[in-house]
């Protein structure tokens, strides 16, 4: 490791699950190339069809109840462990996936700007959940009793993302940026590279290709994320 104190921020995208087996917007042949997100992924589409929503993420939950962490889950697990016993800095691992495959690796230091995918909440009294099985509309709220209310806690097209007050807190004192599997087409978390040098901080691009905003970064490498992501903490951590 290098002297002196360094305060990691990572970005990670679908690309860090995709080699899990759990399909990303951008593959032409996986799961969301089968629907449409405005009826899936949308507050309207759920107003609209509420059953047709709840299926569809009813079916991911036991999709993901199959997927395990794979090798750059694990690295990043042990990067953060390493990290936190040597007192090295902050550390905080900012996820646009909503599954828990960082969770099982052994993250800790974890924030989900795009929900959860395990978590239900209640519409009509904020109730949240840690919840793995099936959504049906007329399911009443642990919390509230009432039925009708309920969804999956991800963060739909047109809605907030998660946690973005603390995301930029971190991303005024970071030393240490890197993205990982994210193509840099979403915003806000496309921008987060551009916080991240206007502070000095040293940015590391790690995913399968060159994204819309790769010119950003001072270190790019690319290939699957199994073998980039494991390789470079190894490096990190030698």
């Amino acid at each position: 490791m290098s002297s002196g104190p360094e305060n990691i921020l990572i970005l990670t995208g679908a690309g860090v699950s995709a080699e899990s087996g759990l399909g990303t917007f951008r593959d032409t042949d996986g799961v969301w190339a089968k629907f449409d997100p405005r009826k899936l992924a949308t507050p309207e589409g759920f107003r609209a069809d509420p059953h047709a929503v709840l299926d569809f993420y009813n079916a991911r939950r036991r999709g993901l109840a199959e997927a395990k962490p794979n090798a750059a889950h694990l690295a990043l697990g042990e990067l953060e462990q390493a990290w936190m016993m040597a007192g090295r800095g902050e550390f905080l691992l900012v996820t646009q996936n909503i599954d828990d495959l960082h969770e099982q690796a052994g993250s800790a230091s974890l924030l989900h700007m795009h929900g959860e995918l395990l978590k239900t909440r209640c519409q009509l009294c904020g109730w949240l959940d840690m919840d793995n099985g099936d959504i049906a509309p007329d399911r009443a709220c642990t919390g509230c009793g009432k039925p009708g209310g309920l969804r999956p806690h991800v963060v739909w097209f047109g809605e907030m993302p998660l946690g973005l007050d603390q995301i930029y807190r971190a991303l005024e004192d970071v030393d240490l940026f890197i993205a990982i599997g994210t193509s840099g087409t979403v915003y806000p978390a496309a921008g987060f590279v551009q916080e991240a040098k206007a502070v000095g901080a040293w940015t590391v691009e790690l995913t399968l290709e060159p994204g819309e905003v790769s010119h950003l970064f001072d270190e790019r490498v690319y290939g699957p994320a199994s073998e980039v992501v494991a390789d470079w903490v190894t490096r990190k951590l030698g």
